[in-house]
């Protein structure tokens, strides 16, 4: 049996049964970095850029996609393991992989100690999660085409102050991501 559904369901769907959740943990981006990403998209927009472009509410960074679960308490008490001093995240350049066009976070002790936390927390716990390298960016365009190069990448900085455990789901043809819970550094 996968260790995701193994644990005792804490979400139920109207007939009762439980349901999956699907989970990430992530950094949420400050009032600042949000309204310069969005200032880049706007730029993008008027370049001729088009695609999904995500949400303001949705921008982070992903520290561990965990995926489908049918309970967040073990994943919960993992993060109150998570032992990292507050620190400064700033943006760098932007790029693409695939159809994605993201911005990247500058190199940055801090945040890679933090992911490395995150993940042993996550091992120790015995806790399923996506093992792709950590490569700390912020997606902003699904399925991008144009020129994007022509724009110039956002500019911003915040402290790291909190970890959010994160739910993704599907509303009204939309992807809304929801903190469940959160842990202070």
């Amino acid at each position: 049996m996968n260790d995701r559904k193994a644990y005792c369901g804490c979400h139920r769907s109207s007939e009762g049964m439980e349901t999956d959740m699907r989970l990430f943990i992530a950094i949420q981006l400050s009032a600042d970095m949000k309204k310069s990403v969005t200032g880049t998209m706007h730029e993008l927009k008027k370049a001729g850029v088009r695609g999904a472009y995500v949400p303001a509410q949705n921008l982070h960074v992903t520290l561990a996609f965990i995926g489908e679960t049918k309970d967040a308490s073990a994943v919960k008490t993992a993060m109150q393991s998570i032992s990292c001093k507050p620190f400064r995240m700033a943006f760098a350049e932007m790029g693409v992989w695939e159809s994605l066009l993201w911005v990247g976070i500058k190199g940055n002790q801090g945040l890679n100690k933090l992911a490395k936390y995150v993940t042993t927390a996550l091992d120790a716990a015995r806790i399923p999660y996506d093992r792709k390298k950590f490569v700390p960016h912020v997606t902003i365009i699904r399925n991008m085409g144009g020129p994007w190069k022509k724009v110039a990448p956002p500019k911003a900085d915040m402290t790291v102050t909190k970890v959010s455990l994160m739910k993704s789901e599907q509303k009204d043809g939309k992807r809304i991501y929801t903190e469940i819970f959160s842990v202070d550094l």
